[in-house]
């Protein structure tokens, strides 16, 4: 359910005199305090901002808005950005602005698209949904030394069928308080799209060389503070034999946090996709996620909209 927010209607455009330029960006996570620009911290959009700041000659920094926020240590490869630049600075910059981001950025750090948006787009409000993925290794020898920085070792079999059997009864549309790092005034109702795991091989390129890792695709409107890798760790409980099937539902339908469930590692984490509507349907996804989320009968007071 939908609520309008009483909060003041941010602009959903560009200013007059400025362009709105998509940024398509894959980033190694581990030596950063996460995607928010922080004092005194190493952030990627405290980098970002200053590399276009550089790049484009520009006296100031101008402010990236992002589809998902991720946490300290984790990765992204399909992470989606929107900056408003002044038409005259992208006519000059636009065509080298990616090679000159390539020269400027540090290694762990990649921007390999840079593109004008069409109307309504807005990176953050107009995403329909969001594609994470974590993987995990079970091999009792551990995990392949070039795999360690995104893939978590489990340290006893797991059983993927179990674990997509609890992974069914947590789709749909719920609060996701249980799994959720509370945030003042923040909603946890999400619509939970695709939850599943499957096993592939470590590495593609090399058959046999590290054995398979389980990998959970995760897919949702949009995700609260570490929903992800708490759903993660519930369902781990239930793989390594130590919860039944309907332990991560029973979780849900608490809405309380439970000791029993860690928020696993973040290196095993990473954001894979954006997904956005097409063009001529922008502008309304962009409004409607503005409004404030409630459930049938549920009638919160002072809830931001959800966040990414």
């Amino acid at each position: 359910m939908l609520k309008d927010c009483e909060r003041p209607e941010r602009q959903d455009g560009p200013a007059e005199g400025t362009v709105r330029i998509r940024l398509d960006l894959a980033y190694h996570g581990a030596e950063f305090s996460g995607w928010a620009r922080q004092p005194g911290r190493r952030t990627v959009q405290g980098e970002l901002e200053s590399a276009l700041q550089v790049v484009t000659r520009s006296e100031r920094a101008y402010d990236l808005t992002v589809a998902g926020r991720t946490d300290a240590g984790v990765h992204a490869r399909g992470q989606v950005v929107h900056v408003d630049l002044p038409v005259e600075l992208w006519a000059e910059h636009g065509e080298k602005l990616l090679r000159r981001l390539a020269g400027r950025l540090p290694g762990d750090i990649r921007v390999y698209r840079a593109s004008e948006a069409p109307a309504g787009f807005d990176a953050r409000f107009a995403a329909v949904w969001r594609r994470y993925a974590y993987r995990v290794a079970d091999n009792p020898g551990g995990v392949d030394p070039l795999l360690r920085g995104h893939v978590l070792w489990h340290d006893r079999p797991l059983d993927v069928e179990k674990m997509n059997e609890a992974a069914a009864l947590l789709l749909g549309e719920h609060d996701f308080a249980a799994y959720c790092k509370k945030r003042e005034g923040a909603t946890t109702i999400r619509t939970l799209l695709d939850l599943h795991w499957e096993r592939v091989p470590a590495d593609p390129f090399v058959a046999g060389s590290a054995g398979e890792l389980a990998v959970a695709t995760v897919r949702a409107d949009a995700f609260c503070h570490n929903m992800v890798r708490a759903l993660v760790g519930s369902m781990l409980l239930v793989g390594g034999g130590h919860r039944p099937v309907e332990f991560p539902g029973q979780v849900l339908a608490g809405r309380v946090r439970n000791s029993a469930v860690n928020v696993v590692r973040p290196h095993g984490l990473t954001l894979e996709e954006v997904g956005y509507p097409a063009d001529d349907q922008l502008a309304a996804r962009n409004r409607a996620a503005r409004r404030l989320r409630t459930l049938p009968g549920v009638q919160p007071a002072g809830v931001q909209p959800a966040d990414g």
